[in-house]
Order: structure tokens, then sequence, then C-alpha cells
């Protein structure tokens, strides 16, 4: 066998170097991993699900009309855009051609 052969009786610089480099990447590949693990957990707490905006709306529509900002046929008419947003059609309402 090869190392039998090493008069030096221990190892080359390069196998040490080897053997710190592997170490190092190793650690901070770890520490990344718990790093992006924990900021995806916290992101995804913070961001608002999709289907949560639509009542932070309405919230916020009920409070123009209770504070008298606007009457309640603008109120009919923002709750409909809110409730069928533009660019989106509802299920079997089918357009015209």
């Amino acid at each position: 066998m090869f190392w039998y052969n090493d008069h030096s009786g221990g190892w080359t610089w390069w196998q040490g170097g080897l053997m710190w480099l592997a170490m190092i990447l190793f650690w901070a590949l770890l520490i990344w991993m718990i790093y992006a693990l924990v900021t995806g957990i916290i992101r995804r707490d913070r961001k608002p699900e999709h289907g949560q905006q639509p009542g932070a709306a309405r919230r916020i529509l009920d409070e123009r009309l209770a504070r008298g900002e606007i009457d309640a046929e603008e109120y009919r008419r923002l709750r409909e855009i809110l409730d069928n947003p533009p660019g989106r059609s509802s299920a079997g309402a089918g357009g015209s051609r």
C-alpha cells in the first residue's frame, strides 16, 4: 500500500489542507441550511397569504363606509370589484365571442 512507503511519518501538507477545507465547507453549509430554514419560516409567517388580502381590503372598505367617506352605492360598487377583480372571470360566467 502506498501509505506504508511514506517516510515522513504523517500526512502531507495537502492532505491536512483538504481536511481543513472539507471541515470548513461542512460547517458553512450546515450553518447556511439552518439560516435558510429559519428565515423561510419567519418570512412565511409574516407574509400574508393571497386569500387574506381581500379580507384586509374589505375591512378598510367597511371602515371607510362607517366614517362616511363613501356612500352605500360606492360601497356596493367597490365590494363587487373586490369580490370579482378585473381580469378574473367567475366560473361558468362565460364571455361574449
